[in-house]
């Protein structure tokens, strides 16, 4: 017979048989069942130990406990101050302010963290020797270059090539601040920077005043300076809206002249390889290190 609902019944009690085979006594019984041990019989008569006379009374099992009323949870503490910003277990320095460097009793620029701002006009060379001073130093050293991180704006960049306005100047200015951010960050942790960027002597608040806003008095800036004639050949190898016209790379060149008198040193490697101008870069900063200039 099909039910409709539940599992199918078991076979009716026949009189005088037992349970059906394969069906429990439980089945016939629903409901709850005693839980407890089972009464124990008295031993047999002449059993050791056993007691003879009446059987004493069996005490009733213990009545469930009460229910225990929930505790009210502890006062809760204040939340405790925030931990230092990590990466895994390692803590990381916050960034400051790059302080002047002290000079050492013989200053050698390739073991010292620095942090140094290599200034020089489209095709000076300044990524090149940048990356290659970087890559040769005896101490962690990195680079960042305000370019590449400019062009991390992808929709809505501001292409120099289209020419200078207010957009231009904000991303600008914008890299240039993520640049320091980034510089101080390196240095709080023991590695050494170099930037690199265009910067005009004739707007010292956006260009060497913001950098050492955003970097820090310890930056050494130094001037990449070559010849225009070399600066028009290597503009010409560019691609991209890297490579300018040359009636822009003759106007930035000229105003880059005014760095000279300015204090800062300058380095003309019209007639010097990468390699050469980056030794020349160590002896520089080895003399800054020793007489930081005044900036």
């Amino acid at each position: 017979m099909q039910h409709a609902v539940g599992s199918p019944l078991p076979p009716p009690h026949q009189p005088g048989h037992g349970p059906a085979a394969g069906w429990s006594s439980a089945a016939h019984h629903p409901g709850p069942q005693h839980q407890g041990p089972a009464p124990v019989p008295p031993p047999p008569p002449g059993y050791p130990g056993a007691v003879s006379g009446p059987r004493p009374p069996v005490a009733p099992p213990p009545a469930a406990p009460h229910p225990v009323p929930p505790v009210a949870p502890p006062h809760q503490a204040p939340p405790a101050a925030p931990l230092p910003e990590t990466t895994g277990h390692v803590t990381l320095p916050p960034g400051g302010p790059v302080a002047v460097p002290s000079a050492p009793a013989a200053p050698e620029a390739g073991v010292t963290t620095l942090a140094v701002l290599l200034i020089g006009p489209a095709g000076a060379g300044k990524t090149s020797v940048a990356k290659y001073w970087a890559d040769h130093r005896r101490v962690p050293t990195a680079h960042i270059s305000l370019d590449d991180v400019r062009e991390w704006v992808r929709s809505g960049f501001a292409d120099p090539r289209s020419g200078w306005n207010d957009h231009s100047e904000a991303q600008y200015r914008l890299a240039r601040r993520t640049c320091g951010f980034a510089a101080r960050n390196f240095l709080a942790n023991g590695i050494s920077c170099i930037l690199d960027d265009a910067v005009f002597p004739d707007r010292p608040v956006v260009g060497l005043g913001g950098w050492k806003r955003h970097v820090g008095p310890g930056l050494l800036p130094v001037v990449l300076l070559p010849g225009l004639d070399v600066v028009l050949e290597r503009n010409a190898e560019r691609t991209g809206n890297r490579r300018l016209g040359d009636e822009e790379v003759a106007r930035i060149h000229g105003r880059m002249a005014g760095w000279y008198g300015s204090g800062l040193p300058i380095i003309d490697n019209s007639q010097l390889d990468v390699p050469a101008t980056a030794r020349l870069l160590d002896e520089v900063l080895a003399r800054s290190i020793a007489s930081p200039p005044s900036w």
